[in-house]
């Protein structure tokens, strides 16, 4: 019996996530493409791993165990390559990690240009996911590492499976129309009843800046609701509300805009995240000092300031 890795990890995600669809999403196929190759699966195996129930597919219990064999599989898979790499005098390995826009915009490019000076046998790529869901995809085999953010405010869970290193703190910043609050500090109170253009309550960052400003005594008067920091900062030299930025957003500030400092800070903690069982991957430590170090260099902590 010939068992392609490539059809294993299809019947994992459908064994994960409960339908083809979803598993299909996860993959980046469409749901058709994953069907014909589970079919393909059954023939290989020459056995009834899937039944019809209505407009769903469900596993037989042949299929349930064949899939969590195929946990199995996949991990020994990624441990062996583990190993081969750790064996490796000239590492040569790539990597696909979960970004988000302003890692993307303002740390990433600077850190990959080290990487290939430094590392040439490490390739990086990059996907852009909101924040909220890199560190599923990692959990789930989607991604091999992603950068993560949390705030005091609203803690992000973490899964038993999964593991950070600390790159950077970063400050939140008022961002307002040029020359209309002076020259700061501010204290985030004074801004209750400013118009604001912030991400929806269900994004990460949105959900720590309102809990922010109601732990300050007031509740948001959202004007705008825009996911991305530099659409936000667009909007605000337009004259058309205040928001808070990051300090790696601030690299994407557009003229017009001021940036304030907060009378009491705001920070948040910017990670990388990984699975557990890829703590000893030499590339992955490699990866993680670079774009440290390169935070460094532009100027962003590795501790709360």
């Amino acid at each position: 019996m010939d068992l392609s890795l490539h059809r294993l990890r299809m019947l994992r995600e459908l064994h994960r996530r409960g339908t083809v669809t979803a598993a299909a999403s996860s993959l980046h196929y469409t749901a058709s493409a994953v069907s014909q190759q589970l079919a393909q699966l059954e023939r290989d195996v020459g056995a009834r791993l899937f039944e019809r129930i209505g407009r769903r597919v469900q596993l037989t219990e042949l299929g349930t165990l064949l899939a969590e064999h195929a946990e199995e599989i996949l991990g020994a898979v990624e441990r062996a390559s583990m190993a081969l790499e750790e064996a490796q005098e000239a590492i040569t390995v790539r990597l696909t990690t979960g970004v988000f826009a302003t890692v993307a915009a303002g740390l990433l490019p600077k850190a990959m240009d080290t990487l290939a000076g430094r590392h040439p046998g490490i390739q990086l790529r990059t996907k852009q996911l909101a924040p909220e869901a890199t560190a599923v995809a990692v959990r789930d085999g989607e991604l091999d590492l992603a950068f993560v953010i949390d705030y005091a405010d609203a803690p992000m869970p973490w899964d038993s499976s999964l593991l950070g290193s600390q790159i950077a703190v970063e400050r939140l910043h008022v961002a307002a129309p040029a020359g209309t609050l002076g020259s700061g500090p501010v204290d985030l109170a004074d801004l209750a009843d400013q118009p604001w253009i912030l991400s929806g309550p269900k994004s990460h960052f949105g959900t720590a800046v309102r809990a922010a400003c109601l732990r300050n005594g007031f509740d948001l008067r959202i004007t705008h609701e825009v996911e991305e920091q530099s659409t936000a900062m667009s909007m605000v030299a337009a004259g058309l509300g205040v928001t808070l930025v990051s300090d790696l957003g601030l690299q994407l500030r557009p003229p017009g805009m001021d940036a304030l400092a907060l009378t009491a800070p705001i920070t948040r903690t910017v990670s990388i995240v990984y699975r557990s069982t890829a703590l000893r991957r030499p590339a992955l430590n490699l990866i993680i000092d670079v774009v440290r170090s390169t935070a460094a260099e532009i100027g962003l902590s590795a501790v709360g300031r």
